[in-house]
Formats: structure tokens, C-alpha cells, sequence
């Protein structure tokens, strides 16, 4: 891209998160500093969930190649000015992954990715601006700040290296964590304690660690386009233990479609990626149903959320399969993911802050 176009698609991503600061700020004029960056923090979680899905949503419509280029759209900050160039690709290949709904959809998942960028730096500079008044170490917002440019760097080679799974896993995996760094700044900014037991804490980190694994292979599948590679339920394909080629499917480094070798990837090795996913969701289902049983006294409504959560997650993800994939469907499942490591994140950073150093130290053991 020419300077002029990224210092445009910079400007239009730095409006929109001034309009969105300045909002924010204005509700909190009379608050504290803490209680704006808490607000401000919200703000930011909130953007990021929306981003998480909406990246979904680009990847099920098959819109991450509809800007072949990075950041901008055929050098251009916006659709708008490489009407010329869409056209030119979606006459050649009318089907193809470049048309003017996807590279809208893509670009607008630009725009909201640099929208959170810019507002994490705003609270970068904040968190050390008034690092005496607030209860966490300015090096959470420093960290999220890296995080996030490391996130844009996935997003570059998603786009650069043509989807390539490995890189469209690591980008999901790497949304789920901001959103959790977020999480734990918002819940330390809030000032809320839980007092558990040290096992119970270890429990804890440890169904959300599970609760991690489950969306790297749910991930895993997406980025394969494996989701329809069982069909029917409980069975896979009318068989309990149908052929799979693990060592193929699940070789890490390869082109989208292809094995290590540059072959293509036989149906055999799709199945074996949802059937790990499949299976494995039996352990980490079985484990957040156990944690929303152990919380309902000590913690009624979590565990009535990680209940739902859970119910929901079970009914979607049969919906992709039983229903064909639906978008709704692959879209909520993604979301469900996405709340679930925000409530796990939360109720954790609220247990370890209202332990001790000792019970601390004993979760870190235990887990």
C-alpha cells in the first residue's frame, strides 16, 4: 500500500475508536480514573467477543481472501477504490474467493481489528498514566498491547500464506486469549474476590484449560473445513470408529487442503480431525457440567451460566452436524466458546485474587 492509503485506513480505524473513547468517557466524566479505564475495558471485551465472532463469520462465508493483499484492499483503504480490481477477479472467477460482499466482509473485519487495537493502546497509556491509582501493574495493558500486534501479525499471514490452517488456528487461538487478557484486567479494575479452597481453584484452571484444548480442535476442524466429514450422530458416517488418517490430518504444517507431502488431503484424515474434536468433547463437556455442579452454592449464577453455556454448546455443535453446518449454528458455537473462556477467565482471576500467597502457589501446584 502507498503511505497515503495506510495513513487513511489508520485515520478511519483511530475516528472510529476516538468516537467510541470519547463516548465512553463522557458516560464516566465525573468518575474516577479507575472507573473509567474499568468502563473502558468493557468497552474493549466487548469489541473483541464481537471480533471473534465477526472473524468466524468471515471465515464461514469464505471471505478471508476477498482482500488477496494486507492491510488494505488491493492497495486501496477500503473496497471502495478497488472497485476496478474486485471486478477484474470476480469476472474471471465469478465463484471464486474475491467478490465485492467478501471483500466488504473482510475489510470490515479490518476496521473492527484495528478499532480494538487502537483502544488497547489507549488503555496502555492509561494504565501507566495512572498506574498509583489503580490495583494492577501498568505491564497487563503493556502485555495485551503486544498481544495484539502479534494478532494482526496472524492476521497478515492468513491472508499472505492462503489460509494456511495452521496460522487460521493460531489466529482463533490468539483472539481467545486477548479477549482473556482483557478479562483479567477487567475483573482485577472491578475489585471482585472470590475466597475458595486452593483445590477448588486448581479445579478451576484446570476444566479451562480442557475447556482450551477443545476449541484448538474445534479450531483444528474449522480451518480443515472437516465439520461435515461425519455425518449423523452418534455415529460417524453410520460406523462408531470409522477410518481416520490421524498422522495426515493432523500434520501441523501444511497448504489448506493439502498433507505434508503437498498431496491432497484425503477424506480419511478430515474425518480423523472431527472425530478427535468429537470425542474429546466428551471430556471437557463432562468436566464444565461437574464445575457448574461444584459452583451451585458458592457461586449460584456462574454456575447457572457455565451451565447454559454448556447446554448450548452441546446443542449447537449437534446442530452443525445433524443440520448440515448452518451458519447460525457454527456462528453461535464459536460465541459460546468465546463466553465460556471469558467466564472461566473471570471466576479464576477473582479466585487467585482472593487467595493468599501460599493457596496461590498451591493452585499453580496442584494444576
Amino acid at each position: 500500500m502507498d503511505p497515503i492509503s495506510i495513513l487513511r485506513l489508520l485515520g478511519l480505524a483511530a475516528s472510529i475508536a476516538l468516537v467510541l473513547l470519547g463516548w465512553t468517557w463522557a458516560r464516566q466524566r465525573h468518575a474516577a480514573p479507575r472507573a473509567r479505564l474499568t468502563a473502558l475495558t468493557a468497552l474493549t471485551l466487548f469489541l473483541t467477543f464481537d471480533l471473534i465472532v465477526f472473524g468466524s463469520f468471515t471465515r464461514l462465508t469464505d471471505s478471508g481472501l476477498g482482500c488477496p493483499d494486507w492491510p488494505g484492499c488491493y492497495g486501496h483503504a477500503s473496497p471502495v477504490g478497488a472497485l476496478a480490481d474486485i471486478h477484474a477477479a470476480q469476472t474471471a472467477q465469478p465463484s471464486g474467493p474475491v467478490t465485492f460482499h467478501k471483500a466488504w466482509i473482510e475489510m470490515i473485519h479490518r476496521y473492527l481489528a484495528m478499532t480494538v487495537g487502537a483502544l488497547i493502546i489507549v488503555l496502555t497509556v492509561a494504565g501507566w498514566r495512572w498506574r498509583r491509582q489503580l490495583p494492577q501493574s501498568p505491564a497487563w495493558p503493556a502485555a495485551t498491547l503486544a498481544w495484539v500486534i502479534v494478532q494482526g501479525l496472524f492476521g497478515m499471514y492468513t491472508v499472505t500464506l492462503k489460509l494456511t490452517p495452521a496460522v487460521v488456528t493460531a489466529h482463533l487461538l490468539g483472539g481467545m486469549l486477548l479477549l482473556a487478557l482483557l478479562v483479567v484486567q477487567h475483573q482485577t479494575l472491578a475489585g471482585v474476590r472470590l475466597h475458595w479452597p486452593a483445590r477448588a481453584v486448581a479445579a478451576l484452571a484446570g476444566v479451562l484449560a480442557l475447556l482450551v484444548v477443545q476449541i484448538a480442535l474445534g479450531a483444528w476442524v474449522s480451518s480443515n473445513y472437516a465439520v461435515l466429514a461425519c455425518s449423523g450422530f452418534p455415529t460417524c458416517n453410520g460406523q462408531w470408529w470409522p477410518v481416520m488418517d490421524f498422522g495426515r490430518g493432523f500434520t501441523l504444517w501444511r497448504d489448506l487442503g493439502r498433507d505434508g507431502s503437498g498431496d491432497f488431503l484425503p477424506f480419511d484424515a478430515l474425518v480423523a480431525i472431527h472425530q478427535v474434536h468429537r470425542l474429546f468433547a466428551l471430556a471437557a463437556g463432562a468436566a464444565l457440567l461437574a464445575l457448574a455442579a461444584g459452583l451451585r452454592r458458592s457461586a449460584p449464577r456462574a454456575a447457572l451460566a457455565v451451565l447454559a453455556l454448556t447446554l448450548a454448546q452441546i446443542a449447537t455443535g449437534l446442530s452443525n452436524v445433524v443440520l448440515g453446518w448452518p451458519l447460525a449454528a457454527a456462528l453461535l458455537h464459536v460465541a459460546g466458546a468465546a463466553a465460556l473462556v471469558a467466564v472461566l477467565t473471570a471466576l479464576l482471576t477473582r479466585a487467585l485474587r482472593g487467595a493468599s500467597a501460599p493457596q496461590r502457589a498451591a493452585v499453580w501446584a496442584a494444576s
